[in-house]
């Protein structure tokens, strides 16, 4: 079984009720869970909250895969971690070693569903423990010693032949129930990445990358 997960709290002292705030017309944490629902390879889905508000919204949506689990209180807090309410639920439940489970960020709407079914195949394919999502940046890097990190500045390389580095975008991760349980982690063993396109650098955290995401989801999401 594939499982997806995707934590959705009430408190969000940026932005209000931002996992349900309308976002291109439908609430935010609409889009994340259309994009599961319509995946071939994701069996169920749960959205993880200790939300009345979400719950309602969530329900409204009639998604047939999507469930919810009303996460407990202290899990539930501005310092819990994500790593917490996923042991939290995988220990109130059964399921098997070698289950898939995918940690969602609903806060990254341009996550389509060919990016989820792709990023299983990968993983299967290349027969890795766990993946995670990235995109490429092509930025230069100086550390706190004053010294770059990802070039040599007396050979400043052009853009198109610049390889850039690749950066942990948090739109969603990948392991077995197995790994999990057994490293507390969302990622352990033997890692592999999912590259996507640099309009997924945005994960809503302020009202400006709002707006900004709400321009990427128009141009190269509902446009497509």
């Amino acid at each position: 079984m594939n499982i997806a997960f995707v934590p959705a709290r009430c408190g969000s002292k940026a932005i209000r009720f931002k996992n349900i705030k309308l976002f291109c017309e439908k609430p935010l944490i609409y889009w994340s869970l259309l994009a599961l629902q319509n995946s071939t390879l994701i069996d169920k889905v749960y959205v993880a909250t200790d939300c009345n508000e979400i719950v309602e919204v969530v329900e409204e949506f009639n998604f047939s895969k999507v469930n919810i689990y009303i996460r407990d209180k202290q899990n539930a807090q501005d310092e819990s971690s994500t790593e917490a309410v996923m042991l939290e639920f995988l220990n109130k439940n059964s399921f098997k070693d070698d289950d898939l489970f995918m940690l969602v960020q609903a806060t990254s709407p341009t996550t389509t569903t060919y990016d989820f079914d792709n990023a299983i195949k990968k993983l299967k394919e290349l027969e890795k423990d766990s993946l995670l999502s990235v995109v490429r940046e092509k930025k230069f890097f100086w550390g706190d010693d004053e010294k770059p990190i990802n070039y040599d500045y007396k050979n400043r390389p052009r853009r198109q032949d610049f390889n850039g580095v690749l950066l942990e975008n948090g739109a969603f991760y990948i392991s077995n129930v197995s790994n999990i349980l057994r490293d507390k982690n969302r990622l352990s063993g033997d890692i592999c990445f999912y590259e996507m396109k640099d309009y997924n650098m945005i994960d809503i955290d302020e009202q400006i990358d709002w707006a900004i995401a709400e321009e990427y989801m128009r141009e190269y999401v509902l446009l497509k």
